[in-house]
């Protein structure tokens, strides 16, 4: 049995310095200690500090102002969650009336008992039944999408899956990427033209799956998960390149939305599955991409 190997000598990288170059609105990156504003009435947010009469960066990331509050965004970090925001998260234990839930953030998010659908949509309140049947509902490892309903004050996360949109994830694949790529939209869920739906979550962890119809699936209150069917080779093949082409536009620092991805995943089409892992396939799908991406805001 031969193995096939791919050896790089360091000369032989591709520059990923030239697609940094190629973008015309590239965000101004703050290093840690450098003035950010030296401004008098600006007042310093998550990431900045003062010293004397200057805001500095006090973590490396970019500039977001809202008014007259500064804060820097870190390029790397853990998922700080929003009010709002759509996630894809995974179950890590079952207590009492609640879930513990891993949301790619600092703490374990939870899943209240009362904030979940009952099977079969209804509408009452749960009681000591529906607690004894919590690990029916979701176990642990279950995969699931959610909105965050509250943040406490220690910063937990508090989600609700109380609309048919959400609930468990049946067969597909998991990316995870930094939740500072994933692009704020105002829908996270979508059914790409190219035959498989996507839920881009705002933690930074993307799922991908073949074409689901929500409608059709709504009736069990959010719990269909059919692990024995057999997806078709074609779905999988679509499911795979979708999954190389967001490592590929995450890998050069590019946005993740579903325009981003599509035109990503046409422009590799000229590519193997397995190609799309090699340095030079990842450079030329991202190259293209960003360059039909700025035609489009031109």
């Amino acid at each position: 049995m031969t193995t096939n190997v791919n050896i790089r000598l360091a000369i032989d990288r591709v520059n990923m310095g030239l697609l940094a170059q190629n973008q015309t609105r590239a965000p101004r990156l703050y290093t840690p200690g450098e003035v950010v504003t030296g401004q008098f009435g600006f007042m310093k947010g998550h990431g900045t500090y003062v010293e004397g009469e200057d805001i500095k960066a006090s973590v490396a990331g970019v500039m977001e102002q809202v008014n007259k509050l500064i804060s820097i965004k870190p390029l790397k970090s853990r998922y700080v969650g929003e009010i709002g925001d759509v996630v894809v998260a995974r179950i890590t234990e079952v207590q009492q009336r609640r879930w513990k839930v891993d949301t790619n953030s600092r703490l374990d998010s939870v899943l209240l008992l009362s904030s979940v659908n009952l099977p079969g949509g209804e509408l009452r309140r749960r009681g000591v039944e529906d607690e004894q049947m919590m690990r029916k509902y979701l176990q642990e490892g279950d995969l699931i999408s959610a909105e965050v309903q509250n943040i406490f004050d220690e910063g937990t996360l508090s989600l609700y899956t109380r609309s048919l949109k959400y609930g468990k994830l049946s067969q597909g694949v998991l990316v995870k990427v930094f939740p500072s790529l994933v692009k704020r939209r105002k829908t996270h869920f979508h059914n790409l033209t190219c035959g498989a739906s996507i839920i881009l979550g705002n933690n930074g962890f993307i799922w991908i799956s073949p074409t689901v119809n929500n409608e059709a699936d709504g009736g069990d209150g959010g719990y269909a998960q059919n692990l024995n069917e057999v997806i078709p080779r074609a779905d999988r093949e679509v499911i795979a390149r979708l999954r190389n082409c967001i490592l590929a536009l995450a890998h050069c620092k590019m946005m993740l939305y579903d325009t981003s991805i599509l035109y990503a995943y046409e422009e590799s089409m000229k590519y193997e599955v397995h190609e799309l892992l090699q340095q030079e396939a990842i450079f030329d799908v991202a190259f293209l991409t960003q360059h039909r991406l700025r035609l489009q805001e031109e």
